[in-house]
């Protein structure tokens, strides 16, 4: 009958134990019928069944005591000593009965002890044995084609076993060997399935702002318009009462700025969700930047001092949203790498052919450990729920991407250095615009109509 999922597993242990007492139980009812043999073979001596019953008795006691954890924990010494013991009874049963047939049953009774892959020494020590007990019997007068048969039937019993036994081993091995390929593999399978919730989550978090953003699109757009409308007819009422100059002049402009600022905002927070990488297109890393610095207003720049440097840089080729991305997640890296606050310093430059992005902090640094997983997607130093270890894995993917390079320099205490190179224009095997109208032309002075 086909036990339930819900049966609980043997205990290995418990099912060793239980598999060795009943081995020995069966030995011992052995020897015991090859005494009971050995006795009505001498029915009448009872000189000699009472001497021979007596070293019986020694052995068998010996026996019990010596391979009381056989074939689980027994040690090379115990069971060569042990083994010798029988063997030498075995000579003295044998003189003692003038080489009586029930005798000879105890040689390979003792062949099937003999455990090669335990003890290395212990073919060796049966065949020095075997023939001291075929020796000895010889020596004693016993004709020789019986100490023959029997040698020849231990020899036979032992290789016998000794196949079993290694097969026996193979299979386990097989076994053990697809048990840690399940355990791999359940392994594997438990990453994915992590793996799977976060990116559903992410993916879920996306939608969510790209939503939320053009939630907010739209009532925006109608105050825009109403406050631009507003400053249009206020100005254009003349003479305006000295009540309303203020509102011209300081307060409406003002919160068109600001309206102007969410909207921006809201802009990027659109485009950053959103997330589709589309064609390679002409960009400018310090507006990019711009935007990431909008985006982490709140995050970071609220608790760290960030000092922005940033060179004249030509337009580049890639895709700007994810190099906004990879911006926004250097930002936040350093930011919580820094709770207790500190400065990060921002810069950009050119060098050759490629534009160089840094971003240091002052925080607490890395070991070398650290920094050899830091780019594996959901490594993360942070506590269970704080983080989802994919920000520097997703910069790493950016970067590759767009066939730059990212090299990161740290030490406990002593802050972290990121650097990213990026090419000016990647290699051909990428996607590139149509380039036929000329060469890339340095970025306006003009700024975008977004820009806060």
């Amino acid at each position: 009958m086909t036990p339930s999922p819900s049966a609980e597993p043997i205990d290995n242990e418990v099912d060793a134990d239980w598999v060795n007492s009943r081995l020995k139980r069966f030995t011992l009812l052995a020897c015991l019928l090859i005494h009971g043999l050995l006795v009505s073979s001498l029915w009448g001596q009872w000189g000699t069944i009472l001497m021979v019953t007596a070293g019986f008795a020694a052995v068998t006691t010996a026996n019990q005591v010596l391979a009381r954890n056989f074939f689980s924990r027994h040690t090379r010494v115990v069971e060569a000593g042990r083994f010798t013991m029988n063997m030498l009874a075995t000579v003295f049963y044998g003189m003692a009965s003038d080489w009586a047939l029930p005798v000879w049953l105890y040689l390979p009774l003792n062949a099937l002890w003999v455990d090669y892959f335990a003890d290395s020494g212990a073919r060796l020590r049966l065949g020095l044995l075997l023939v001291l007990v075929a020796g000895a019997a010889l020596w004693d007068g016993c004709p020789p084609l019986l100490p023959a048969c029997f040698v020849l039937l231990s020899v036979l019993t032992y290789l016998i076993s000794e196949g079993r036994v290694f097969l026996t081993h193979h299979a386990l091995r097989g076994l053990a060997h697809q048990h840690e390929k399940l355990a791999q593999a359940h392994a594997q399978l438990e990453v994915a399935h992590r793996r799977a919730r976060e990116q559903e989550r992410l993916s879920s978090l996306g939608m969510l702002a790209a939503g939320v953003a053009h939630e907010i699109n739209n009532p925006m757009s109608y105050v825009k318009s109403n406050v631009n409308a507003l400053i249009m007819d206020l100005r254009a009422l003349q003479p305006l009462p000295p009540e309303l100059r203020e509102y011209v002049d300081d307060v409406l402009p003002a919160t068109a700025d600001g309206i102007r600022r969410v909207v921006a905002i809201v802009s990027d927070l659109r485009r950053f969700a959103r997330g589709d990488p589309g064609a390679l297109e002409e960009y400018d890393l310090n507006e990019e930047i711009a935007v990431a610095l909008r985006i982490t207003r709140t995050q970071v720049q609220s608790r760290c001092e960030v000092e922005v440097t940033l060179a004249d840089l030509p337009r580049l080729l890639g895709r700007p949203g994810q190099l906004a991305q990879v911006v926004v997640n250097l930002l936040m890296n350093a930011a919580q790498a820094m709770p207790d606050g500190g400065r990060i310093q921002l810069s950009t430059r050119m060098e050759a052919d490629e534009a160089v992005l840094c971003v240091r902090d002052s925080g607490i640094g890395m070991t070398p450990e650290v920094q050899a997983r830091l780019f594996q997607p959901f490594f993360t130093t942070k506590p269970a729920g704080e983080g989802t270890g994919m920000g520097l894995a997703v910069v790493h993917g950016i970067i590759t991407s767009h066939q730059g390079r990212i090299h990161v320099e740290s030490a406990p205490r002593n802050g972290t250095c990121f650097t990213v190179r990026l090419p000016r224009v990647p290699p051909l095997g990428l996607r590139l615009p149509d380039l036929s109208d000329g060469p890339l032309t340095p970025p306006s002075t003009k700024p975008r109509p977004d820009a806060a």
